[in-house]
């Protein structure tokens, strides 16, 4: 969800009031054309509102929270849950503690202490809404957005999803507004209210068994999505193929 130019133009008034707008860009970062195209759209992106508020040592959570649609987006930025902070733990950490936790270098009901790889990765976006889908969350999300159906499975599918849609979803399930945010990288972790340490105690909270089923689980849907691949590199051979 883009902000409006107008109230982009109230916000930044009030925040460099002496700044003109090629200032702007230039302590962003941002293309002086870029900005420019968006406000004559009359539309400007909320990643253009992220980076402004970290080029003048504002919050961007506090920022967002100034315009239509992000307005209860402050409030509601809470420390993610369990569930939500080991969706953002890779498939390959998770074996790797598997196997620590086999040979007695790791024990359950204590912090994680192996190096997890970053976040967001590749699964992240879909890795989340699972974390937080209670059974109907795709079609409530797809109800109270407008969104079809199939484009909210094809932005989860690429590993992505818009900002208004991030934070609905949030609402919807009653999570922190900021971690959707936060997992399709429109903000840092730590910018989310995201403990530096959360996933590895969460982690360390998993008893032997249910990490062994987590492994499992992920195994599982990572296999889905090698023969989802797989069958689609076949039709696009057998496709040039009958093109000769």
């Amino acid at each position: 969800m883009a902000v409006t130019a107008k109230s982009f133009q109230l916000w930044r008034s009030q925040i460099a009031p002496n700044d003109t707008v090629s200032d702007l860009c230039r302590k962003a970062g941002i293309k002086r054309s870029t900005l420019g195209q968006q406000l004559v759209r009359g539309k400007v992106a909320v990643a253009t509102i992220v980076s402004i508020a970290r080029a003048y040592g504002l919050h961007p959570v506090e920022a967002l929270g100034n315009f239509e649609g992000y307005r209860d987006l402050p409030g509601g930025m809470r420390e993610p849950t369990d569930a939500e902070l080991i969706s953002q733990v890779s498939h390959i950490d998770i074996l790797r503690l598997v196997v620590a936790r086999s040979r007695d270098e790791e024990a359950a009901g204590h912090p994680v202490q192996l190096d997890l790889a970053s976040f967001p990765h590749q699964t992240s976006v879909r890795g989340w809404i699972d974390a937080i889908d209670t059974g109907d969350l795709r079609q409530a999300l797809a109800g109270k957005t407008g969104i079809a159906p199939q484009n909210l499975s094809a932005q989860l599918t690429a590993g992505r999803l818009t900002p208004e849609l991030a934070l609905e979803a949030a609402r919807l399930a009653g999570v922190s507004l900021a971690s959707g945010l936060v997992v399709t990288n429109l903000i840092t972790p730590s910018e989310g209210g995201w403990p530096a340490e959360g996933r590895h105690r969460a982690l360390g909270r998993k008893s032997d068994a249910d990490l062994v089923l987590l492994a499992r689980d992920r195994l599982d849907g990572l296999g889905k999505a090698l023969k989802k691949l797989e069958l689609a590199h076949s039709r696009d051979q057998d496709l040039w193929e009958n093109l000769g």
